[in-house]
């Protein structure tokens, strides 16, 4: 299950510094998922079968000394709470006997509202949980509904004061543009998210995604709205939640992510600068680089080999997604090996996507609602 060989190790290699650890069980598949998750019960044969599966890689990497630079844990999905506490337990265990799981490694734990108890808040603590990270995506019973949440959200407000009995770094998602919901309706959404004090908080734009329960609505036109109307409405949505968000204490430090400060989710930062990432479990992505190439692999197959040239304009892509954006320094460095760098990033200026702030090139308040925009003309250099 782990990538030991997915390649050879790189001469060179730089060591992984964040490890993503999936869990890829659910109690049901939601309308919009099209991710590597399947519906299972959670008293399955399969789910405890998984987790022996896991801690053996968890171990064979430890003994191949992978484990030793992380900095960063995330478990994810799926939905890790759904396989229970035991099952957990153990695997929290296991990780805590392979690698320093100290209290300042920031460890990650997603989190759906209906499979929370208050045994494993207590217990995810103790084992070296530092964070939770809440699926919610709406506080309106109706929209939840659409998107087919196994959850309602008083289970999420309930969920929420749960986790609060042992953790203050708590992160929450919401998804907006989707079908049947109005902008009032999302800004009640944010306003329940500030006032249940989490920490952190992320807007994603609904993306309706080939071989889900709702592209098949979408194309049997099932809902009053096209997917342009629903980009539109997103575009607005996002709007209102920095204005909300911002007015409240938080700060926009990525694309989709707002957090007070202190409470930067420090995992998805190492994916936005280039660090290199160890994924456990199945489909799970793993990221090796050294001084000439980056290699992306899962399931012990390569995915994505580039170039030190290809993963410098990377870096620069994934650079854009901050808030902090890129140095002009480093941006004339990848033009000595990259030509059309500059006068890429010129052309951004103009468009209006990007600014030049102390000595810095930032997305603009229009670069953050058509980043992809931004994504797609950097990613055309390599």
């Amino acid at each position: 299950m782990i990538d030991l060989p997915g390649g050879e190790v790189l001469e060179g290699q730089q060591p992984y510094e964040a490890l993503y650890i999936h869990i890829p069980f659910c109690k049901s598949k939601c309308a919009y998922c099209d991710f590597a998750s399947e519906a299972i019960s959670a008293d399955d044969p399969r789910i405890e079968a998984y987790i022996d599966e896991l801690i053996l890689s968890i171990r064979a990497a430890s003994r191949a000394d992978l484990l030793g630079d992380l900095k960063t844990v995330y478990i994810g999905g799926g939905t890790p709470t759904h396989i229970g506490n035991k099952q957990l337990s153990r695997l929290l265990y296991a990780l805590s006997l392979s690698m320093h799981l100290t209290p300042e490694v920031e460890c990650t734990l997603e989190v759906n509202p209906e499979s929370l108890t208050e045994a494993m808040v207590k217990d995810l603590f103790a084992l070296g949980v530092t964070r939770l990270s809440f699926g919610v995506q709406s506080f309106d019973d109706a929209v939840l509904a659409t998107l087919g949440r196994a959850h309602d959200a008083e289970q999420a407000r309930k969920a929420i004061e749960l986790a609060q009995l042992r953790f203050e770094n708590i992160s929450l998602d919401l998804m907006c543009g989707i079908p049947g919901q109005s902008i009032d309706s999302f800004r009640s959404s944010v306003e329940e998210a500030l006032s249940l004090g989490v920490a952190h908080v992320s807007i994603y734009p609904l993306t309706i995604e080939e071989g889900t329960r709702l592209r098949d609505l979408m194309d049997r036109s099932a809902f009053v709205e096209s997917e342009d109307a629903l980009s539109d409405a997103a575009a607005e949505m996002m709007v209102c939640a920095e204005e909300l968000l911002v007015a409240h204490g938080f700060h926009r430090y990525e694309v989709a992510s707002y957090a007070r400060a202190g409470f930067e989710c420090e995992h998805n930062k190492m994916y936005w600068t280039g660090k290199p990432y160890l994924g456990i479990g199945h489909a799970a992505v793993s990221m090796k680089q050294n001084d000439a190439s980056r290699v992306r692999f899962s399931d012990g197959h390569v995915q994505e080999a580039l170039t030190h040239e290809q993963a410098l304009v990377e870096d620069l892509m994934l650079g854009m997604r901050m808030s902090r954006g890129v140095s002009a320094e480093k941006v004339q460095a990848v033009e000595a090996l990259v030509p059309n760098t500059r006068s890429a990033f010129a052309i951004l200026e103009e468009k209006g996507l990007v600014l030049q702030r102390a000595g810095r090139f930032v997305p603009s308040e229009k670069g953050w609602l058509y980043g992809n925009e931004i994504f797609a003309a950097l990613l055309d250099l390599a």
